[in-house]
């Protein structure tokens, strides 16, 4: 059986997307509520909880074929301060590296690494961070390469991310898992020019990584949305009439549009402010936006279910917000909105694990044959 670590493990979500087919030897993430929904979904036998920095390779068993490190992304992203892997949060990244540098130095690095991270880390410190990480990966023997794959393409989410994925230098690679070239559906510009920018010691470890464009057809948002809603009360006709006055002709027109449609439909609004004004934004395209942690009421997704003449307006519940991850209605959420909202909110989308799983790290390790059998050394 294929194993794994899985750093920053949250709820577990690249757990679920790995499957059955990996066994999890060890998973770690700072945040006791998350650790509690781990536990609940997971159990605890291979659980660690703390600071990554704190853990000891003795608590690491065995010598796993894949390690994940979904790192935090405040410090990357674009709505945050900027400090980068300098950051106290994203810099949380060099005490994973740490752990991989410790585990090649015994013999046991896992011959595969997946970073899973925002969109803005290729960009953030002018691109620095990214050829930081690149640099700190082939330094350790691994060959190297990014895409950026958007959840849309499995679930009705707007939610691109990038997945930097290592893979030990003395590794056979089969053809159908890279390219000669960049490929436009998952290295777009951004990537591209990341990659112009990393010096040529880096260059020389480089791997444009491909995967087949999902074939499976997405729920839309109207279906994934509850009938009854637990977790989430309906607005007041007073509170609805408000987000629909702060609406201008255009989003309007997409309500009665909507409306007119002779079925339920479903549409996000985003509260922003125009020329001073704060306006509601309405899109009924069937896709909501990226779910984000809620450090404030903006960071909450607001719904519209317009039926007929019949316009109802709410908060996107814990289990829809879950549903959008990819997450099965059997996962058992927090029950404290905020809690619920923040554990997927800071996930990995799960059927994006799956594809990355099923057309890049399964045939990686199918062709080596069986990499690692996890004998639980003690250090």
């Amino acid at each position: 059986m294929k194993t794994y670590y899985e750093f920053f493990a949250g709820g577990g979500m690249a757990r679920a997307g790995l499957g059955s087919e990996w066994q999890c030897l060890l998973a770690n993430d700072i945040s006791e509520k998350k650790a509690s929904s781990y536990k609940e979904n997971w159990g605890d036998d291979d659980l660690v909880v703390g600071d990554i920095f704190n853990i000891n390779l003795k608590d690491i068993k065995g010598h796993a074929d894949l390690a994940w490190g979904s790192f935090p992304c405040q410090d990357l992203s674009l709505a945050g301060g900027g400090a980068g892997l300098k950051g106290t949060r994203s810099g949380a990244f060099w005490g994973f590296w740490k752990i991989i540098q410790g585990l090649n130095i015994q013999g046991r690095k896992p011959p595969i690494i997946v970073l899973e991270n925002v969109y803005g880390a290729l960009t953030s410190h002018g691109g620095k961070d990214f050829e930081d990480i690149s640099k700190a990966v082939a330094s350790e023997g691994y060959v190297v390469g990014a895409m950026v794959i958007d959840a849309v393409h499995f679930l009705p989410q707007s939610r691109p991310r990038l997945f930097i994925v290592a893979v030990d230098s003395t590794m056979s690679i089969p053809d159908s898992t890279a390219t000669a070239t960049a490929t436009p559906a998952w290295h777009p510009y951004a990537l591209i020019r990341a990659y112009n920018m990393l010096p040529s010691s880096v260059k020389k470890s480089w791997r444009w990584w491909s995967l087949p464009t999902p074939s499976s057809q997405m729920l839309t948002l109207d279906e994934i949305i509850e009938a009854k809603p637990k977790g989430v009360e309906w607005h007041s006709a007073s509170e609805t009439q408000k987000i629909l006055s702060m609406m201008t002709d255009v989003n309007l027109r997409k309500v009665m549009t909507a409306q007119a449609a002779g079925r339920l439909k479903v549409g996000t609004i985003y509260k922003r402010t125009r020329l001073g004004i704060q306006r509601a934004e309405v899109r009924f395209d069937g896709i909501a936006g990226c779910l984000r942690t809620p450090s404030g009421g903006s960071s909450r997704q607001t719904i519209m279910v317009v039926d007929g003449p019949k316009i109802r307006t709410r908060l996107l519940s814990p289990r829809e917000a879950a549903r959008l991850m990819g997450l099965s209605d059997t996962y058992l959420l927090p029950k404290r909105y905020n809690d619920a909202y923040h554990l997927v909110g800071d996930g990995v989308a799960v059927p994006v694990v799956a594809h990355i799983a099923q057309h890049l790290l399964n045939p990686i390790i199918s062709t080596q044959g069986t990499l690692s059998v996890p004998n639980f050394v003690k250090g």
